[in-house]
């Protein structure tokens, strides 16, 4: 990691939160320098026990964070949250508000006790008639039309990753930031709500303002209008796929060209842009025969070598093996508590020509409690008390 550019060194993130989006906002605060102190029952965050897609869950959003059990059930519990909470600058939590209050952690609360602290709450939707239903990423997807527009008719899909969740935890990293730059004029913080429902709405916004402008609902991606003349994917010899893309006449010309197809270069019916679009129905197949016949990566090398846009179709697996992700600087490496490592990316942006590769460790359940209980001044006693656990008299 780039160790010059920490610009929320010396802040100080309490975190209660699990799943993604709040974690993902706390992992975005630490690998900017903050200080993160994630706040666990007795029991752990139950995102760790998780498995199959779910076991990346934990130790992917929570890199470089500080442990600390409490448990708030008890009056214990909740004065040292408080306690932690007089230290902090931002607060970050994804529960429901009733779950916050039963906590002593009801927003307006925390607000008139510390009048500097930043809130930042992580929530379904943001206040209206849904603000206390229950969401998922699946859910805001199916309720927003993103689903509807990624699958073909009748057969709606979610995207292939927890992208709400993440660009929310993003959304939520943005909104405290705002607030860390105006608390230095105004020296009070802010109660910053950021919904999954609103975040997913952004992303089908192109969408929506396709229908306000032109009164048209678009059709599901997968059955859209193409505006270029090859926009594909296509098989090659081997069974590799690569998607293959023509969007200017200068692209076309080349495609054409290194497929051997000069006759579609002379063909009055492909003589414009409107006139190969239109034509797709005829010319898709010929061209997927020539690529049936050739090698994709050798036809990848001479698409990149005249500037044609072009990808084989990687999973996600494949990326430990691509050369520009593993670049220097593009991967982190962080170890669990049980000892193991992996790989995951950097901050998709450079600083000076450096990536952020942040990260760091994942914390043991609560490993930093009588560290972080400590320096606040509790002693052995009411540290134990306030993780739950029965103190002799």
């Amino acid at each position: 990691m780039d160790q010059s550019f920490l610009p929320l060194a010396g802040l100080r993130v309490v975190e209660m939160s699990h799943m993604i989006m709040g974690p993902s906002c706390g992992m975005f605060l630490g690998f900017l320098g903050a200080e993160v102190i994630k706040v666990e029952p007795p029991a752990g965050d139950k995102t760790r026990s998780l498995n199959g897609m779910g076991r990346p869950m934990f130790p992917l959003f929570n890199r470089g964070k500080k442990s600390v059990q409490l448990d708030l059930k008890t009056e214990e519990g909740k004065a040292a949250l408080n306690r932690l909470l007089e230290t902090a600058d931002v607060f970050v939590e994804n529960f429901r508000d009733s779950a916050m209050a039963k906590v002593g952690a009801d927003p307006d609360e925390l607000r008139r006790q510390f009048p500097k602290l930043i809130i930042a709450s992580c929530k379904g939707f943001l206040s209206g008639p849904y603000q206390n239903r229950t969401a998922l990423d699946e859910v805001v997807q199916m309720m927003t039309g993103l689903a509807y527009m990624t699958g073909p008719t009748g057969r709606p899909l979610r995207v292939g990753s927890s992208a709400n969740d993440i660009m929310g935890g993003l959304f939520a990293a943005f909104s405290v930031l705002a607030a860390l730059i105006e608390r230095k004029e105004t020296g009070t913080g802010r109660e910053m709500r950021v919904g999954l429902f609103e975040n997913c709405l952004l992303l089908v916004a192109q969408h929506m303002v396709q229908y306000e402008l032109e009164g048209v609902n678009p059709p599901p991606m997968p059955e859209r209008e193409f505006s270029w003349p090859i926009y594909d994917i296509f098989t090659d010899a081997h069974g590799e796929q690569i998607f293959v893309g023509a969007v200017t006449e200068g692209q076309w010309n080349i495609v054409c060209t290194l497929l051997g197809l000069d006759e579609f270069l002379s063909d009055p019916r492909l003589a414009t842009r409107m006139d190969q679009i239109n034509a797709r129905s005829w010319t898709l197949p010929i061209i997927a025969e020539k690529i049936a016949g050739m090698d994709a990566r050798e036809l990848g090398s001479k698409f990149e070598a005249q500037g044609i846009p072009y990808s084989p179709i990687a999973k996600p697996s494949d990326m430990y093996d691509d050369p520009h992700v593993m670049r220097p600087g593009g991967m982190a490496v962080s170890r669990c508590a049980d000892g193991s490592t992996f790989r995951a990316p950097s901050l998709p942006f450079e600083v000076d020509g450096q990536m952020l590769t942040g990260g760091g460790d994942v914390p043991g359940v609560g490993q930093d409690t009588d560290a972080v209980l400590a320096e606040l001044g509790l002693d052995a006693g009411a540290i134990a008390a306030a993780r739950g656990e029965k103190v002799s008299a």
